[in-house]
């Protein structure tokens, strides 16, 4: 269920506030700092540590406890980081921002599919910095990427407008949104997904193996496939040590996300956001309920 958006101008002041001064600051600072911060996340925090234990079990079985540990010790701090860059991606400089990026791999895939005339549909998990993406992907090709509005109505404006400083275009999280996306594509655009977001019951989704176990998988990106025949890549914006910047990721999609199967294309677009994750196990997203919906009848391994 989605949450309820509601008015805080204090709130949002304060918020906006950090993120500013935060902007300010190097980003080896900004990674120093995520150290203590996921430190005590860690120590106090029992559903982050919960979920990155368990989330981490799941998909490396084959890891020790203390490997495990490490490894969801790891990605909160990574996950920090991710936070704490907010600021820098939406406030900072533009120009600092896309200076950042050191190295891009698998560019010549997007320039190839696009002198097929192929439209492009980009899978952006979250892993990374994947606001980075937004801000480097729209200076290459036109994209279009669903926005669901913060809980805070007072910080839409800003996030909006550092999303789409670079020339990004965003569509609601809806039907709308929908239909927004499917126009891109038909135009030859590109489209922006997050293919590792649970769908809500209603929205279209389908259990799909991700590292093994059924996971609930939004069928968005198949049907777009199927209406369309885009082109799909999965993207990574990597953190590079020491405040160094980010190197940017391209792989093509799985084959699978092609099959007009739902829940074979499904096992595809899991399969790709594996694929991705090889590349930073350490700066996935481990603390999200990825199965927090199971198939009936199976026990709910949160609980």
């Amino acid at each position: 269920m989605k949450k309820d958006k509601y008015s805080h101008p204090v709130k949002a002041f304060f918020i906006r506030t950090v993120w500013w001064l935060l902007s300010r600051l190097p980003l080896k600072w900004l990674q120093a700092l995520a150290v203590p911060i996921a430190a005590m996340i860690w120590r106090f925090v029992q559903r982050e540590r919960h979920l990155s234990q368990v989330n981490v079990g799941l998909a490396f079985p084959h890891l020790d406890v203390k490997q495990r540990d490490q490894l969801a010790r790891q990605s909160l701090i990574e996950s920090t980081r991710t936070m704490l860059e907010m600021g820098y991606m939406w406030m900072a400089p533009a120009a600092k921002v896309l200076s950042s990026v050191q190295k891009v791999q698998g560019a010549e895939l997007l320039d190839l599919a696009r002198q097929q005339g192929k439209p492009i549909i980009l899978l952006g998990p979250h892993i990374g910095q994947w606001e980075m993406l937004g801000q480097w992907l729209p200076q290459q090709l036109l994209l279009t990427s669903m926005y669901s509005p913060p809980r805070i109505r007072e910080l839409d404006s800003l996030i909006r407008n550092g999303r789409c400083r670079t020339g990004g275009k965003l569509v609601p999280a809806d039907v709308k949104g929908v239909a927004g996306l499917l126009k891109a594509l038909k135009r030859g655009e590109a489209v922006g997904i997050l293919p590792d977001q649970v769908p809500d019951a209603g929205q279209g989704g389908v259990f799909a193996p991700f590292y093994g176990h059924p996971a609930m998988t939004a069928t968005l990106l198949p049907k777009l496939v199927q209406k369309t025949g885009a082109r799909v890549f999965t993207a990574l914006a990597k953190r590079l040590p020491a405040g160094a910047g980010y190197e940017l990721i391209l792989i093509p999609a799985d084959e699978r996300v092609y099959d007009p199967d739902e829940v074979i294309a499904a096992t595809g677009v899991n399969a790709s956001v594996e694929q991705i994750i090889a590349y930073a196990p350490d700066q996935y997203q481990w603390a999200y309920k990825r199965f927090k919906r199971v198939p009936e009848g199976s026990r709910n391994p949160y609980k």
